[in-house]
């Protein structure tokens, strides 16, 4: 994969910046794919259900709402990602268990850290349009992650 400011010199056009707000924690620094999108608030219920499934290279994007006050993701989820094929996860909230994560062969970024984990009373939505950090991920758009940033796009980038 080409680095985020490589991607947005080379198609400006096509991208759509996230605005700078989430950190780098997974293994893999830099990842890529085509989105899914969960919607949920202290509710991992479908985080554990999606990264139990094939990943296929795609990559998890979580609406939870912004919350500091539980984590959607900790080492075990983390790591059933990665040996199920998933590319990373992108998380409007909190995640756990840092140190195993960064130890995972996985993409991992998020708002911060929060050693609380969620409810699970299966409560979310699965593969709806979600909006954080100034841009809208739509189901099946591909994202771009690296220590420089996010971006969107709508169709594969070379």
């Amino acid at each position: 994969m080409q680095s985020t400011p490589d991607l947005c010199d080379q198609y400006p056009e096509l991208v759509r910046v996230v605005e700078p707000m989430l950190s780098n924690f997974g293994g893999r620094e830099q990842f890529c794919g085509q989105i899914t999108t969960i919607k949920c608030f202290e509710d991992n219920s479908l985080v554990k259900q999606l990264v139990g499934t094939s990943g296929e290279g795609r990559v998890i994007v979580v609406d939870a709402g912004g919350s500091l006050r539980r984590a959607c993701l900790g080492d075990m989820l983390a790591e059933q990602a990665a040996s199920n094929g998933w590319a990373g996860l992108i998380i409007y909230g909190c995640i756990r268990d840092v140190d195993q994560i960064r130890a995972t062969d996985i993409g991992v970024q998020a708002l911060g850290v929060h050693p609380m984990k969620t409810d699970k009373k299966g409560v979310g939505e699965l593969n709806i349009p979600v909006t954080f950090g100034g841009v809208t991920f739509a189901p099946k758009d591909y994202v771009y992650a690296d220590n420089n940033g996010i971006i969107l796009s709508a169709q594969p980038l070379a």
